[in-house]
Parts: C-alpha cells; structure tokens; sequence
C-alpha cells in the first residue's frame, strides 16, 4: 500500500487518537494536530511506541483563532514534503455550559468558529500542498446532529444553546465539503465528510451531559475507510452517515444556501 502523509486535527484524545492510532498501525507519515503541548506530545509518545516505523510530527495550534490556524498551515507547507490526506476532526462540542455563548479569539461564536471556519481555512491554506501530492484526500468529520443555518442570526447573537451551535456548524462544514468538492472537482484532490458514529464515548459527549452509546472504534473504521479505501477513489462531494452515502439536511442542497455561506466564510477567514 502506498505510504501515505495524513494530518489529523484534534488529534490528542478521542475519534483524533482513534484514527491515529489505526492508520500508524498501516505505516507513513502522521501529521498531528493539538492545541495543547503536552497532551500533543503524550499522543505522539503512544503512536510511535504502537509503531516504531511509522514517521510522527506534531503541529500546535488553537483553532479558536483564525491567525494560529494560518500560521499552523504555512508551517506545513515550509516542513512538509507532500500531504497525501487530511482529515479536519477537531471538534468545539455542545459545552459542559450549554446556555454560556463562547467566542473565538476573533469574536465569532466558537462552535461556528472551530467547526467550520477552521477547517475550511485550513483546508484552503493547504490546496497547494494537497494538489501537488494528487491523488490526495480531506475528510470532514460532521455529524448527524443538523440544523438549519439561519443567516439573519449566524452567530447565534438570540436563542443561544451549544447543542444548537454545534449542529448549525456542522451543517455548515457539510455544505462547504459540497462547495469545495465541485470547485477541486477533476483535480485529483476529493473531499467528503461523515458521521463517525453516534455518541462515541469522547469527552465532549460526556462534558455535555450525554451519555456514550458506541466506542471510539466505531467511528474509526468509517472515517479512515474514506481515507484509503480505493474503490472510495474519485468518489467527492459525499456526505456518509458511517458506511452509507446518504443524503444530510436538506438545506445543504440549496445552491442559494450554499453561496450565501460561502460568501460569508471567505469574508471571515481572511
């Protein structure tokens, strides 16, 4: 199999780990993202103890703040040779204080900021490196929590609940996967994203107040199954709930939609 170059977000606990942890086991290089030094080095530790010939290198960034998330992304692009994979897992779940509004360190609702202008910034920063190791893959891990955008409260300014934040941010990474997957189509660089599984047995579940039903294990499979899966070649512009190509919110297929936050995200992430 080839050996691949794959960054992961949110890589020091959870579905971040997970998928570390499987695709170290398959050789290459892994690329890992944390917002916390030691923990990012604690998790680099473990996967090079679990495979001692797979490459690690770690990158540290506060996705709440646009300026670290450009900078982590030019570090990338000076260190790194090729990145075959990304997949934007990091995640700001519903909050331990659900009723309490968070802003990111350039004033916009922190779920909305991590969740989608993170990843897509990111995602942008890095085309160039993706596209000159083509065929390359992004992942974005979504889910199936969804609610419509509502673009006269974006920011969630009236009616706060991180619940709610969160599942309007990850409609909107939906809908930017769709965005960018017809805009690099024929480029040699696909995007899809997935719900993992439901409930994992992760922080954020439980800070919210939620009880675990499924193991961080399955949300592995499914997510690095889109990485490397060759019969998954070509295929972009997916949403999967696990294994299955499905439809999500209904308003990730509305074209205006769409556009309106597209406009809106390009303006932010400057």
């Amino acid at each position: 199999m080839k050996q691949l170059t794959t960054l992961i977000t949110g890589a020091t606990q959870g579905l971040g780990r997970g998928i570390a942890l499987d695709l170290a086991a398959r050789g290459g290089t892994l690329l890992l993202h944390g917002r916390d030094r030691s923990r990012l080095d604690s998790v680099a530790a473990d996967v090079r103890a679990a495979a001692p010939d797979t490459t690690v290198r770690t990158y540290l960034a506060d996705l709440a703040d646009l300026d670290q998330v450009h900078a982590m992304a030019a570090r990338i692009r000076a260190a790194e040779p090729r990145l075959d994979a990304l997949v934007n897992n990091a995640v700001a779940g519903g909050g331990a204080e659900p009723l309490r509004r968070e802003l990111s360190r350039q004033g916009h609702e922190l779920r909305f900021a991590v969740n989608h202008l993170a990843p897509y910034a990111l995602t942008r920063d890095l085309l160039p490196l993706l596209t000159a190791s083509a065929p390359a893959r992004v992942v974005n891990v979504a889910s199936v929590g969804q609610e419509a955008i509502d673009f006269d409260n974006l920011m969630l300014e009236r009616g706060y609940e991180g619940l709610r934040a969160y599942c309007r941010s990850k409609l909107a990474m939906i809908m930017a996967t769709f965005e960018l997957a017809a805009e690099l189509d024929g480029t040699g660089i696909t995007v899809n994203t997935l719900h993992p599984a439901h409930l994992m047995d992760t922080n954020g579940v439980r800070e919210y107040g939620l009880a675990p039903v499924t193991s961080i294990d399955e949300g592995v499979r499914p997510t690095v199954r889109l990485l490397i899966d060759p019969d998954l070649a070509g295929v972009t512009g997916r949403y999967f709930d696990q294994f299955t190509d499905t439809r999500a919110h209904e308003q990730a297929y509305d074209a205006d939609a769409r556009k309106r936050l597209m406009t809106l995200t390009h303006a932010l992430i400057r």
